[in-house]
């Protein structure tokens, strides 16, 4: 057996445990999850819908979500309308030489949100420019913004009307952490979307 290598795996695990730990045991962190579930579910059914966007890891993050959202999470029912500004190459690349890499998700808003949606902006640092960028134009049309970061939170942090912070300043257990908290904000959305069809899948769990 490989003992060095056992060693660091086996440190990874024990600080992953301790950020979900330290999430899981915070107050604030968890009605912060149960308030973004609320407000998404109340643009969907006013005829919202909810964006996403970040960069790198973050932009996997906004697809996954988005992804969850139009097809499902933990049983059968009809779509949600969520859409990741992440993956319209002809979109991302035409505005990114066109006009620059910061206004990327920032015209996407512009162009495609409307007054109820809900934007949520990924980025761990809570300090990208073009989500920075994009949660500005956001605000400026009646956009609800929900940020997921970390610890500190940045400059996105008091740019939202609510943040979710990752109680680490490490990228990865950030992004893992992250996934978690979607994963419960897209069951609270379920739940609360479609009662029935989640009373037969929790049923059939007990």
């Amino acid at each position: 057996m490989d003992r060095d290598n056992i060693g660091y795996v086996d440190s990874y695990f024990d600080l992953s445990v301790a950020v979900l730990r330290a999430a899981s045991e915070d107050e604030a962190f968890k009605q912060a999850i149960v308030d973004i579930g609320a407000r998404i579910a109340d643009s969907l059914r006013a005829g919202g819908k909810a964006l996403f966007a970040g960069n790198g890891g973050s932009a996997g993050d906004a697809q996954h979500i988005a992804g969850e959202f139009v097809s499902r999470l933990n049983f059968d029912r009809a779509p949600l309308a969520g859409l990741a500004l992440t993956t319209d190459t002809s979109v991302l690349t035409a505005i990114g030489n066109d006009y620059g890499y910061a206004d990327v998700f920032s015209r996407q808003i512009a162009g495609l949100g409307r007054p109820g949606d809900v934007f949520v902006a990924i980025t761990t640092s809570g300090n990208s420019e073009n989500i920075l960028k994009a949660v500005h134009v956001a605000r400026a049309n009646g956009i609800a913004v929900i940020g997921l970061t970390g610890r500190q939170g940045g400059k996105l942090a008091s740019a939202c009307d609510i943040c979710l912070h990752v109680p680490s300043d490490s990228t990865p257990l950030i992004q893992q952490v992250h996934i978690v908290a979607a994963h419960l904000i897209c069951g609270l959305v379920e739940n609360a979307m479609f009662a029935e069809e989640a009373s037969r899948y929790q049923d059939s769990y007990t």
